[in-house]
């Protein structure tokens, strides 16, 4: 009797157990599905030309920073080598100012020697006073005539340094133009569109390939108003997709959540269906190399 009572109790457990493993494999544990996003950068062309090298396909893994094509640069290094000689060309027509004065201050000097042998010999009653007023005039309209020369070559040097200045300023527009036409990815990520190829002509601001970083993916989903009070931003959550006949598992973090709600959208399924409001989540989760951009997955409690 005892030996009956104890299979039946293991029948009722085993039952109990195929029962919540079943429960377990329902979607009554599921909060919000959705889709897989990834963070995608259009990239284009910064300045005009021929492409000459792109070595770039679709779903390739390109580095950051690192050189898949070239625009053509004739034309801009043509243009740099312009503006440098043209600033040689200014720069030597600086004047000298203290060559250029050189003579009225030689002329100063023997004023200023005459003018001290004047004053000793005024003392002797040799000279006369208006010998020396006459010199300190003199002095006067050279010292005048050496601001005036000073004066006008400075603001000379002055226009000629702006010049200058201004040009090295488009010499180096012109190199980080030279620099641009290196096309480089901005981040590490797969290449998900191809829009250009080698022998194309490119324009300024005309896409060439879109890349996305895939190591982390976003799974935008949609929950009702009831789900909506079991999760919060920074919340680690479990997020399922399908492997087959199987469920493959994922931690996620809730990383957003919008605050206003919207209509179902046609491609969502929600837990009640009854609901036409739905609110849109984001949880981040880290991609083993499984997911992929559009792939449906799950929020489950």
């Amino acid at each position: 009797m005892k030996n009956k009572i104890n299979h039946i109790t293991g029948l009722l457990c085993l039952t109990g157990m195929i029962t919540l493993s079943a429960c377990g494999n329902s979607d009554s544990d599921v909060l919000g599905t959705g889709s897989f996003e990834a963070d995608e950068i259009l990239v284009s062309s910064e300045v005009s030309g021929k492409i000459l090298s792109w070595d770039l396909t679709e779903g390739t893994t390109v580095e950051a920073d690192t050189p898949v094509g070239l625009v053509d640069t004739m034309q801009l290094y043509f243009q740099k080598e312009a503006l440098l000689r043209s600033g040689k060309a200014v720069t030597s027509a600086r004047p000298n100012v203290d060559t250029q004065t050189a003579a009225i201050k030689t002329q100063l000097n023997d004023l200023e020697v005459q003018k001290a042998r004047t004053e000793k010999l005024l003392k002797a009653d040799v000279a006369t006073q208006k010998d020396l007023d006459d010199i300190n005039t003199n002095i006067q309209m050279l010292q005048n005539q050496l601001n005036a020369a000073q004066s006008t070559l400075t603001k000379s040097s002055a226009q000629i340094t702006a010049q200058s200045s201004g040009i090295e300023v488009q010499v180096a527009q012109v190199e980080d133009l030279i620099s641009r036409s290196v096309i480089t990815s901005p981040i590490r990520g797969m290449v998900t569109a191809n829009y250009a190829k080698v022998g194309e002509l490119t324009g300024a601001g005309s896409p060439l390939f879109r890349v996305a970083d895939l190591s982390r993916m976003t799974l935008r989903a949609y929950l009702t108003n009831d789900d909506l009070a079991k999760v919060q931003v920074g919340q680690e959550v479990t997020v399922r997709v399908d492997e087959g006949e199987q469920m493959r598992e994922y931690s996620g973090t809730v990383s957003w959540i919008s605050p206003k709600a919207e209509f179902t959208p046609k491609t969502v399924q929600t837990k009640d269906e009854r609901s036409n409001l739905v609110y849109a989540v984001k949880v981040t989760v880290e991609n083993d190399g499984y997911l992929r951009i559009g792939m449906y997955g799950e929020i489950i409690e």
